[in-house]
């Protein structure tokens, strides 16, 4: 009986460690899919979680309108955001995109309370989510956490800058593989789900002229289209297209947030694939 009762207390006790273990583990991989959020520590983290919540961003799903009250940030992990200006005319363009490298709704921080353009789940997945009121006063207490939303803002002015010079200067074919790239880094595979008329939005070009770019990378190889979705199957062949442009944004956000570590946070896919199958 003695023995019996022992077995029971370590089965109990294993269980409890195991459980807490599991627990442990989930966490990590919660915020190791935003980079702002796995380069806080520990501490920060706990602190921070039960005031954060799993939101699912449909495809098309508007985060926030022009001139909208912010009364959330959006941390993606699967997500991809698109931050779009609408013209009267109703002609559209983005400026910038986040997905697992920042945040959404940076006016909030910065005091500024909206902005004047839209926000849009341009790919759908997964994202924490944070009231208003709790950034800004973790914000206001200084520490890690407003060091690393200064620090991605600065990327982020960086990639909002440069997307200008791209639009005026490069042509849309060399503006379609940096797009791809960018969206290609914040994603966990080879797949992108998108139009060619939402990427003409996205570039601010047309349709027909998205259709010819887009022919000519998948004639050399780089990319396959299909009902919707874009494969990349040689990524050092885009990177080898691109313009500068890309490379610029991918350094600036690398120096200042830090470069993603492979092991943990979403993985870029092999250069070509066939069938599923890395080449």
């Amino acid at each position: 009986m003695i023995f019996r009762a022992d077995t029971d207390q370590y089965e109990s006790s294993l269980a409890v460690v195991l459980e807490s273990s599991m627990f442990k583990a989930l966490e990590m991989q919660e915020y190791a899919g935003n980079r702002l959020l796995w380069s806080l520590s520990e501490e920060e983290r706990a602190r921070l979680r039960p005031n954060m919540k799993h939101v699912t961003l449909a495809l098309g799903q508007v985060v926030y309108e022009c001139g909208e009250r912010i009364d959330y940030v959006y941390f993606p992990t699967t997500c991809v955001v698109s931050l779009l200006y609408t013209m009267r005319d109703g002609s559209t363009a983005e400026m910038a995109l986040a997905g697992n490298d920042g945040v959404v709704g940076i006016a909030l921080f910065l005091g500024g309370g909206n902005i004047p353009h839209r926000a849009v789940a341009q790919i759908g997945g997964l994202a924490l989510k944070m009231p208003a009121r709790v950034l800004q006063e973790e914000f206001t207490r200084g520490g890690p956490l407003q060091h690393i939303l200064l620090l991605y803002t600065q990327a982020l002015i960086t990639q909002i800058s440069q997307t200008a010079v791209c639009n005026r200067l490069h042509p849309l074919e060399q503006r379609l593989c940096r797009w791809l790239l960018l969206c290609h880094d914040r994603l966990n595979g080879s797949e992108i789900p998108m139009t060619q008329e939402i990427i003409a939005n996205m570039l601010g070009g047309r349709r027909e002229s998205v259709t010819v770019a887009a022919g000519r990378l998948q004639d050399a190889g780089l990319i396959h289209y299909s009902r919707g979705h874009i494969k990349v199957l040689d990524r050092e062949g885009l990177e080898t297209m691109v313009c500068e442009c890309y490379k610029i944004v991918d350094d600036e956000l690398s120096r200042l947030v830090g470069a993603p570590q492979r092991s943990e946070l979403n993985k870029r896919v092999p250069c070509r694939e066939a069938d599923g199958e890395a080449l």
